[in-house]
C-alpha cells in the first residue's frame, strides 16, 4: 500500500493568485461556509492545505461554461 503524498500549505497571496478572488472575498466565502478555511500553523500565520484549495477549485465552474455563445 502507498502512503499518501505530504500535503503542502498556501500562503494568502498564492490563495489570491490562485483564486482571482480579493483578500474581502475569500474572507466572506470562508465565513459562508463556501471556501475552505485556512489552518493556523504559528501563533500569527494561517495557510490553507493545497488539498482543500484544489477540491475547492474542481468543484467551481469554469467561467467558459457560462459565456454567450
Amino acid at each position: 500500500m502507498s502512503e499518501p503524498a505530504a500535503d503542502s500549505y498556501l500562503r494568502f497571496p498564492d490563495v489570491k493568485a490562485r483564486s482571482g478572488l480579493s483578500r474581502t472575498t475569500i474572507h466572506r466565502l470562508v465565513k459562508a461556509g463556501h471556501f475552505p478555511a485556512p489552518k493556523r500553523i504559528g501563533a500569527r500565520a494561517v495557510a490553507w492545505l493545497s488539498s482543500d484549495f484544489a477540491r475547492w477549485c474542481e468543484g467551481r465552474p469554469d467561467a467558459r461554461e457560462h459565456r454567450a455563445a
